[in-house]
């Protein structure tokens, strides 16, 4: 398998409701390292899993979507608590939907919390395919 990887960052507020999350289940603010991966097992004639600007590209849009924003009152969560991985899986499904790559294309979103913790949401791409034929 051959896998590129970007990172970008999120500032958010939100609270967890329920009492096992103790103190966060005030509002409170969390910010993310996010790190995405593309995989494939062969690579595009131009040699390529995807190109490194249009995957940073299209994460930033993803991102800027929740970014500085208080992610109880975002739609992707309403009824739900949005916690590092439920935002992973958002993430996931957001940037699917807009990286010209083959349905079935492995991504991996990763938020790390912290040096020490992190949750990590990998699947493959749904839907059609966006890329166009001479890439494939």
């Amino acid at each position: 398998m051959y896998t590129v990887g970007v990172r970008d960052h999120i500032m958010v507020a939100h609270s967890l409701k329920g009492e096992p999350f103790g103190p966060a289940q005030r509002l409170h603010g969390a910010t993310y390292t996010v790190s995405v991966e593309v995989e494939r097992e062969e690579l595009s004639p131009l040699g390529q899993v995807i190109e490194t600007s249009v995957l940073r590209d299209a994460l930033r849009g993803v991102l800027a979507e929740i970014d500085y924003r208080n992610l109880d009152e975002h739609p992707a969560f309403e009824g739900k608590r949005s916690t590092p991985e439920l935002i992973a899986r958002y993430i996931h499904r957001e940037l699917g939907r807009r990286l010209p790559v083959n349905a079935g294309t492995t991504l991996t979103i990763t938020l790390h919390e912290s040096p020490l913790v992190w949750v990590r949401y990998r699947a493959p791409v749904r839907g059609a395919s966006l890329m166009p034929a001479e890439l494939a």
